[in-house]
């Protein structure tokens, strides 16, 4: 119970830093937008991008982790009145998405990277702790289907480490969907025995690694969604690639229906859009893409 008073605590600390500057209060019931960013060249530009375009809240990629580059993100976050909801691990070490690779490469799977990979996402949430950020996320990899496999094992062990990690910072840790099927996710959630561990669902990911229809993964993860991937895709033809992402609307996720479920399961957390590509193609993405979802969610 102390332990749990702890963390009711530190959360809630969390929360009123990043708040405490008059950042949007969400409308009761209705989910947001946001997207999800990197930091270059600066937090200032960065987060500025983020109200420009007309979005309330945005996952950070985060490659900098000094104290100053902290201050310089809450500084940012207020002065524009954004809300950060999470905070995303990645690397170190090379991380390629593909059906050979992959495996060996992504996630706290791979035991080559598996220890680095830890010690950065704590620093992760130290990090996020310093910048009022709720939560640490990230891909843990192609976790094995088999509960049995000594690398299902090590791998619910890391999460349980990182997971432990983020509690005793407030925080949630997010498990990115991807490369495992949905169960598969779930299973791995539980064998962890953590209140802290959820998803951030992607939907199009599911279809990219060809996991999961969304539609019907909404029903195994629904306990598990604290976040939300808004993003399109194909399913994959080629055995050794993935699938095609695509702009919103031209891929396999049926958002329409989707939206209505995230909703019936009472799901009210941002929407985080997410398009994989760079330039003004991007933007024009986005913002194509925050219309279209506007209407869906009301």
């Amino acid at each position: 119970m102390e332990k749990y008073h702890r963390r009711t605590l530190l959360r809630t600390a969390v929360a009123a830093a990043a708040w405490q500057a008059g950042a949007q209060t969400p409308a009761p019931g209705r989910m947001r937008l946001g997207i999800i960013l990197g930091l270059a060249p600066d937090a200032d530009t960065a987060i500025r991008h983020v109200q420009e375009l007309g979005f309330p809240t945005c996952q950070v990629s985060v490659r900098e982790t000094a104290d100053a580059a902290a201050t310089s993100l809450r500084a940012a976050l207020d002065r524009y009145r954004v809300e950060a909801t999470s905070a995303v691990s990645t690397g170190p070490g090379p991380e390629v998405y593909d059906f050979y690779r992959g495996p060996l490469t992504i996630g706290l799977v791979p035991r080559q990277y598996r220890q680095a990979r830890i010690a950065r996402m704590k620093e992760i949430s130290d990090f996020a702790r310093k910048a009022g950020i709720p939560a640490v996320q990230g891909h843990c990899g192609f976790i094995p289907e088999n509960p049995n496999d000594d690398l299902y094992q090590e791998t619910v062990e890391a999460i349980r480490t990182v997971a432990a990690y983020c509690r005793n910072n407030g925080q949630d840790f997010r498990c990115e969907t991807g490369q495992e099927t949905p169960i598969t996710l779930v299973r791995a959630i539980r064998d962890v025995g953590l209140d802290n561990v959820g998803v951030n669902f992607d939907v199009a990911n599911l279809i990219l690694y060809g996991k999961a229809n969304p539609l019907d993964a909404v029903d195994i993860l629904a306990p598990y969604i604290q976040g939300v991937h808004a993003k399109d895709g194909l399913y994959p033809t080629d055995p050794k690639r993935l699938g095609e992402e695509v702009p919103i609307g031209e891929g396999k996720v049926n958002f329409p229906p989707l939206i209505e479920k995230l909703k019936q399961i009472g799901y009210r957390n941002p929407l985080t859009i997410e398009r994989e590509i760079s330039g003004e193609r991007q933007r024009a993405d986005i913002l194509k893409a925050k219309a279209y979802l506007e209407k869906l969610i009301g």
